[in-house]
This record gives structure tokens, C-alpha cells and sequence, in this order.
């Protein structure tokens, strides 16, 4: 009975060890979502247009460590609500932000809805003028070991012939809590030989043999194709996130250029850490 018992104790302890030799993620994070979908009419009439406000936003609950903890909640708040927001619980900060969305909404549409009802053929066309929104919704999209990859997305109508939308990522090295810019990865004067990389790739995806092409069918009409900042890192290597207009017109939506790490081994530090954790 003895023998039995140390046997299955021994089994147990394996199992722990293994579990938590498998958990090695820095900070051993949990995460949670707040969500809220909130309306708010002008001059509080149901009658009239409304600002319409939603977010699902998802943030640390749980931690190893306090100070990872606290400082991915701030990093988090100001890149879904702005940096006024730091410091705040996840859930005020979310309550008082739209509290000001839909107060900044009345004082500024309010009196100009008032004057342009004085246009009574044209109310249905006045009313969508006024149906503002903005929808914000992030993400963990990647959590392994040092590094953690955050994405706001953000959708929002303010007037005029359509919305817009915009992604955002935000690469952090848990271990010295430091958002990851492009100097962190790439070394040397790489910003020339990335942005040939960038082209040669757009062309491969869209079969094309010259940036002429890529040129004819609309990419560089709102701006340069250069290194972004706004960009994600995962196992199979880079990927490079143009929001609208940055780079192409409105109707072509976002462009998106993923590198492999093979492509690029030859611009980055050899002893990043980061980089040599991805790519095990």
C-alpha cells in the first residue's frame, strides 16, 4: 500500500513539474473582455439620429508579476482610449470614455441637426449625417514566452460619405515591458534593403513583375511604401499592416505584407532574443 501511494505521489509531482515546465510564458497572464453597446439619441428624442458606441475590450486579469501586469493595462488603455485614460480601472476608464463620446457628440451635432431639420425635403439624408459611431474592439493575438502582440481595431463614422477603420498592433517584450519598434529588430541601415523587400513581395502577391504595375492597379496613390511601425510579429516571421489611405485609396482597403523570417535573416541582430524565441 506504501509502495503504491509513493508511486502515485512521484506521478503527481511529474505532472506538476511538466505542466508548469510547459507554462513558461513571462507573467503568467490571464486576460478577461469588458464589453458595452450604448446608444444615445440627440436631445434625447428616439425620433432623432444617435450616437451608437461599442467596444469589446480585453485586458490582464491575472498575473505573476504586479508591475507587468499594471504597466500592460496602461499600454493597453492608451492604445484603445488615449493616454488620459492611464491609470484608471480597466472598467472606469471604459465608462467614463464614453461618457465623453456621447457628451462631445451632443455639444457638437445637436444645434448644427437643429438648423439643418430647417431642410424638410431632405430629413431621411440629414438623419444618416448625424447616425455617428465607433466601434473599438482588441485583442491578444499572440502570447509566447518574452513577447505578446496586441491589436486595436478601430471602426468610426463622424459625417460624411462613409467611415473609416484603422488596425493597430503593439509588440511588447514582456520581459523588459518595452513596446518592440523597427530599430529593435532590424539592425544596420536596413531601411533601404526592407523597402525593396516590401515591394518585391507586394509584387509576388499580386503577380506582377514591376512596381509600375502594382503603381497602375492603385498602390502608392495616397502615400510611399516604407517601413511601418505598424507591423506584427509572429512564428513564420514580420507582417506589415497600411491602414487606408496610408498607402492605397479608400475603395482598395487595407495592404498587407508578411515576410518571412528566411527573407530577412540578413537585416536582423543575430542575437535577438525575441526574434531567436520566435523562430525555435
Amino acid at each position: 500500500m506504501n509502495k503504491h501511494y509513493i508511486t502515485l505521489a512521484g506521478l503527481m509531482l511529474l505532472v506538476g513539474l511538466f505542466l508548469f515546465s510547459c507554462n513558461k510564458n513571462t507573467g503568467a497572464l490571464k486576460f478577461d473582455k469588458i464589453k458595452l453597446n450604448d446608444t444615445v439619441h440627440l436631445f434625447g428624442d428616439t425620433a432623432n439620429p444617435a450616437s451608437n458606441f461599442v467596444i469589446e475590450y480585453t485586458y490582464p486579469i491575472k498575473s505573476s508579476d504586479k508591475k507587468l501586469k499594471d504597466s500592460l493595462n496602461n499600454i493597453f488603455l492608451s492604445a484603445c482610449l488615449g493616454e488620459k485614460y492611464i491609470g484608471e480601472f480597466p472598467q472606469e476608464a471604459i465608462k467614463l470614455y464614453a461618457e465623453n463620446y456621447f457628451d462631445q457628440n451632443r455639444r457638437d451635432l445637436e444645434p448644427m441637426y437643429a438648423e439643418n431639420l430647417k431642410d424638410i425635403e431632405n430629413k431621411d439624408v440629414i438623419r444618416s449625417w448625424y447616425s455617428y459611431y465607433k466601434n473599438i474592439e482588441s485583442k491578444v493575438l499572440f502570447y509566447e514566452k518574452d513577447l505578446l502582440v496586441y491589436s486595436v481595431h478601430l471602426n468610426e463614422y463622424t459625417g460624411g460619405a462613409h467611415g473609416t477603420y484603422t488596425t493597430t498592433y503593439i509588440n511588447i517584450d514582456l520581459k523588459n515591458i518595452h513596446i518592440l519598434s523597427l530599430n529593435d529588430i532590424f539592425v544596420g541601415e536596413y531601411k533601404e534593403a526592407l523597402t525593396d523587400l516590401l515591394w518585391n513581395q507586394l509584387m509576388m502577391d499580386n503577380n506582377v513583375a514591376t512596381r509600375e504595375e502594382l503603381e497602375e492597379m492603385g498602390y502608392g496613390l495616397t502615400g510611399d511604401l516604407i517601413p511601418t511601425e505598424n507591423f506584427y510579429l509572429d512564428k513564420e516571421g514580420i507582417t506589415f499592416h497600411y491602414n487606408v489611405y496610408e498607402f492605397t485609396p479608400y475603395a482598395m482597403g487595407p495592404t498587407i505584407i508578411k515576410l518571412p523570417f528566411d527573407m530577412i535573416l540578413h537585416i536582423i541582430g543575430e542575437e535577438n532574443p525575441i526574434i531567436g524565441q520566435l523562430r525555435k
